[in-house]
């Protein structure tokens, strides 16, 4: 793929020339001066622009006009414009592949240059020449060229040009095989390139790293580098760029065996060259084509393609194009059998592989190499010579220094004085920064003793809180307890009753049949009442137990236990503790349990808070939504308990009023309440969702729709009992 680097090198040379001669050409064009009137070269410089500007798309118009301005000069006796013209139909011929009269002329250019002592035009003279040398497969003349012309432009400081002549060393260590050093060149120009915003050495860059990566066998780094490459010279509305670009995808694509990505790309580039009427490109696309008709097993399409590639290549004498097209074709030949072909033509190609890598051809290389390193070693004993001549001018100018040393000294001494003023005024800005600090000190010491106040009045309002929701527990006790109260009572009058009819009975004598079956009777019943008395005196002491469970102190301690048993009793009692409050209030109570729930090991009295909390917030949820509706409205409160694979869930769910959305994330936050002040201290919550997360490594979750409903979700870990026992 050396060829299509090539393609973009010869476009570098191609860009505006450089500013001082059109800058020239604007002085003389300005109002006339008192001096001696030279040459108009305005006209001049518009045909070279001109010609520039058609030479990507039309090189023979853009050589007519290259012509002209050679003419135009050389009647004025404008050397530079002279110099310039027969670089520019130097360019031209070589775009149409006309590479010997293109040597000529960068030839007289170049020595039209030397004899003005310009630097710059002889850097960009042996760029040109450099570039027809390589594009007629002779890296050695070429890599000769480049290195003359290096030294030049580095001289007239023209980075432009030294990029460019890089960016062609790159290539000429390419074509040689030399890939590594090809790269570290390459990307060094790359560098420099985007860092100069310089598109057209940018895109030499990559087309040449792609180039290299591809020799080296790298697919996915060569693609990387082409399709970059292929993206800018789109960009700059380069087609012949474009055209080697497509070139290039074709033949990675073809080298991974990509028959349809290999054939677009080759075909893409052929529409390219027809449009653009220029046989410039046509070689190299006709052998990427044929090459891609190869790989799909089409020999005669190959054939054909190469046949004329190697025609034009020979022409042109491009030895690489040559080389590629023999391979092609021998290789095509041997697909269709016939070796005689094929073996004619691989010895062709062999011959132009061993004319562009042979050994002579690295020897004469390493040659011009160490001749640039002489050269440039000469040029460092000049130098050397020129500081000696230099050193008595610096005597004296050593001694200025001197007087400028002394004045220095002055400035140093006032200097003293204003960093001792400094020290003083940063001494007395530290003694009030101390004063500060312990100001600061101060106020952290009323901050701390706030603090432990203000943790002090929160666990005082915690404590109340427990308080109020064992308020709220006696008070539902109180008025379950009383049920078995009085039927302990009334079966205790009636006992006595039954007593005394019995001892009536019992005083008559003598005792007939129908007496000692009256007395049998009162006996039994008495009998009866004695059991239901002791049936009810022990439910009161159930509940008085569970009262006392629930209003003891929690002692942490986690106890197996009937997880239903302990949702129904703490509905009851909150149900009944409201209504305690609420003499009027009814509700419709739903208790959705799993009879498939197993005894669980929590902590009962903390547990039951948190179910109290819940409920007693659902039934005031219900009552207010009550008073707001009145008799259209049924209030329900539902309780559900669930298993899963992994939790046991407890669901507690009214439709009441519900939570707005804006408010929902906030209801578990200390001292966050929806009710009314004076109503509750939003620590319920809060301390439910500490008991249930912390205590219990559950979660606590929200549900709700204003004006509906809302739900709240206990989830508790299967493995809940390991966690209860590690508390």
């Amino acid at each position: 793929m050396k060829a299509y680097l090539v393609l973009f090198l010869l476009g570098l040379a191609q860009l505006p020339l450089p500013a001082p001669a059109f800058a020239q050409a604007a002085r003389r064009a300005s109002p006339p001066q008192p001096q001696r009137p030279g040459p108009d070269t305005a006209g001049v410089r518009r045909l070279l622009a001109r010609a520039q500007e058609l030479r990507a798309t039309d090189a023979a118009q853009a050589t007519k006009l290259s012509y002209q301005a050679l003419a135009l000069a050389r009647q004025q006796h404008d050397a530079r414009g002279e110099g310039e013209a027969r670089l520019a139909i130097s360019i031209g011929l070589r775009r149409q592949s006309q590479f010997e009269p293109a040597r000529t002329y960068a030839l007289q250019a170049q020595r039209l240059f030397q004899s003005r002592a310009d630097s710059r035009g002889q850097g960009k003279a042996w760029l040109q020449l450099s570039l027809i040398h390589m594009l007629q497969g002779n890296p050695a003349p070429a890599l000769a060229a480049a290195l003359k012309g290096l030294p030049l432009a580095e001289k007239a400081g023209d980075a432009q040009t030294v990029t460019r002549l890089e960016a062609n060393l790159g290539d000429i260590y390419y074509s040689m095989g030399n890939y590594a050093e090809a790269l570290a060149v390459l990307r060094v120009v790359l560098k420099r390139g985007e860092r100069s915003g310089d598109k057209q050495v940018v895109l030499t860059a990559l087309n040449g790293l792609g180039n290299s990566y591809e020799q080296l066998r790298k697919w996915p780094q060569a693609l990387a580098y082409y399709q970059r490459a292929l993206a800018l010279s789109r960009e700059l509305g380069d087609t012949s760029g474009e055209i080697g670009n497509e070139t290039s995808l074709a033949q990675v694509h073809g080298m991974l065996g990509h028959q349809a990505e290999a054939l677009a790309h080759g075909l893409r580039a052929r529409q390219l060259v027809q449009a653009t009427h220029d046989d410039y490109n046509l070689p190299l696309v006709q052998l990427m084509l044929a090459q891609a008709y190869l790989l799909a097993q089409q020999p005669d399409s190959a054939l054909a393609l190469a046949h004329q590639s190697l025609t034009l290549s020979k022409q042109a004498r491009s030895k690489d194009n040559i080389r590629k097209a023999a391979d092609i074709l021998a290789r095509a030949y041997a697909l269709r059998r016939n070796f005689e072909q094929a073996y004619r033509y691989r010895n062709l190609h062999m011959a132009y592989n061993d004319s562009l890598s042979g050994e002579d051809t690295q020897r004469r290389t390493s040659a011009l190499r160490y001749e640039y390193e002489l050269d440039r070693k000469q040029a460092q004993i000049n130098l050397l010579t020129k500081t000696r001549e230099l050193q008595a001018q610096t005597a004296a100018r050593q001694r200025m220094q001197l007087y400028g040393l002394l004045a220095g000294l002055l400035g140093v001494v006032l200097l003293a004085a204003l960093l001792l003023r400094n020290i003083f005024l940063k001494l007395r800005t530290n003694r009030r920064l101390r004063e500060k600090n312990v100001e600061i000190a101060a106020h952290r010491d009323t901050l701390d003793r706030t603090l432990t106040e203000l943790k002090t009045t929160q666990a005082q309002l915690v404590q109340r809180e427990k308080m109020a929701s064992l308020g709220e527990l006696t008070a539902g006790v109180a008025h379950e307890i009383q049920n078995p109260l009085n039927f302990v009572t009334n079966f205790s009058d009636l006992s006595v009753e039954l007593a005394a009819e019995l001892e009536m009975e019992l005083a008559k004598e003598p005792l007939t049949v129908g007496g000692k079956h009256t007395i049998d009777q009162l006996l039994q019943e008495l009998t009866q009442n004695q059991s239901k008395i002791h049936e009810h005196g022990h439910r009161a002491d159930l509940i008085v137990k569970r009262m006392l469970e629930h209003s003891s102190s929690s002692n942490g301690e986690p106890q197996v236990t009937d997880l239903n048993a302990l949702v129904e009793d703490s509905l009851r009692l909150a149900y009944h503790g409201w209504r305690a409050k609420e003499k009027n209030f009814t509700a419709v109570l739903i208790s959705d349990l799993d009879p498939g729930m197993l005894p669980l090991r929590v902590v009962p009295q903390d547990l039951s808070r948190v179910l109290l909390n819940l409920l007693t917030n659902a039934f005031y949820a219900v009552a207010e939504k009550s008073r707001q509706l009145g008799e259209t409205y049924r209030p329900e409160v539902c309780v559900q308990t669930r298993r899963t694979a992994s939790t046991v869930q407890i669901l507690v769910r009214d439709n009441g009023n519900g939570i707005p959305a804006g408010v929902q994330a906030k209801v578990f936050q200390p001292f966050f309440t929806t009710k009314p002040p004076g109503e509750g201290t939003g620590l319920g919550l809060s301390l439910s969702y500490d008991i249930v997360t912390k205590e219990h490594g559950g979660s606590m979750e929200v549900e709700s729709e204003e004006g509906k409903y809302s739900q709240f979700r206990i989830s508790l870990p299967v493995s809940v009992n390991e966690m209860a026992q590690q508390i």
